[in-house]
């Protein structure tokens, strides 16, 4: 399978759905143009739209339609763009670069960044709620969907992993607790967006129950290959400060178990995301596959 050719078709699709979703902005009053152009600029950074990625793969894995998933994937990406958005303040990881560009706070000033970031959080809530024009998804289905990304965005899952985090920066931690972190504030959006995929194409409850674990254990290598990339990378690959993690005093793995065994455990964990794929047509799921090897050997 030619993956970049793969990444790049998806999020191409995924990006001419965003530009349907959020035209240009034009707002009904000067600082009202403000506010959509500063959610606008973040959401169209050139992000690698891993999760609604995720999201269309997940659906074509149990024989879904990936075109009846792309509202959803977009509602995804608007969730971790504004994530980034509150990540990047002076309050939260205070950084200055984002995908090699001025963070939102930086170019716009933090309340309206702080805005941008509340406007696509609710905006994603709106598109996910909107039935797609040609949708055949029951009701009940949509309403398990925006529960379930409710669930993996909020105080259980990434806000509360975040919070989890922001409270150990300068103390020691044990090692259950580091990996509710790294489950909750990067997993759990990854989990609901494989998720989300797996309800829209109607998966049976085994494979749904497969694929949250494949969603688990790829979530978990995400974050670990994030806390390896601040320790090896450098700003030019990061696109953001290198480093940060040391200089913030925060628990990662390699603080844990040094460079080496946690190249090992993300490995470990991606084994096991694929182990996952076991009873799945081997042809509908070879893009999860190739995205699981992908995020375990990322360079940015």
């Amino acid at each position: 399978m030619d993956l970049p050719h793969y990444l790049a078709e998806k999020k191409a699709l995924v990006e001419g759905a965003m530009q349907n979703h959020f035209p240009h902005p034009k707002g009904d009053q000067p600082d009202h143009a403000l506010h959509l152009e500063a959610m606008h600029y973040s959401l169209f950074a050139d992000g690698k739209r891993v999760r609604p990625i995720l999201c269309l793969a997940a659906c074509a894995a149990v024989g879904g339609d990936e075109l009846q998933a792309l509202s959803t994937a977009v509602a995804l990406e608007c969730i971790h763009t504004y994530s980034l958005i509150h990540d990047d303040l002076p309050a939260m990881d205070n950084d200055d670069l984002r995908r090699g560009k001025p963070t939102n706070h930086v170019l716009y000033g933090e309340a309206q960044a702080i805005l941008a970031g509340d406007g696509l959080l609710t905006m994603a809530f709106e598109i996910l709620a909107t039935p797609e024009p040609a949708g055949t998804l029951p009701p009940a289905d949509r309403l398990k969907i925006i529960r379930q990304i409710g669930h993996g965005a909020g105080s259980m899952g990434m806000v509360g992993g975040q919070a989890i985090d922001v409270a150990a920066e300068g103390r020691e931690i044990d090692f259950p607790t580091l990996r509710q972190i790294h489950s909750r504030k990067t997993g759990a959006l990854i989990t609901a967006s494989v998720q989300a995929g797996a309800l829209i194409g109607c998966a049976t409850p085994t494979q749904y129950e497969a694929l949250t674990r494949y969603g688990n254990e790829i979530g978990l290598a995400f974050q670990i290959i994030d806390d390896l990339l601040n320790v090896e990378g450098t700003a030019e690959q990061l696109g953001k400060a290198a480093g940060s993690d040391a200089a913030r005093s925060k628990a990662t793995y390699p603080a844990f178990f040094g460079v080496e065994l946690t190249r090992t455990k993300a490995i470990e964990a991606t084994d096991r995301a694929i182990e996952a794929l076991d009873g799945f047509d081997p042809t509908l799921a070879l893009p999860l596959r190739e995205i699981a090897r992908y995020i375990q050997t990322r360079k940015k």
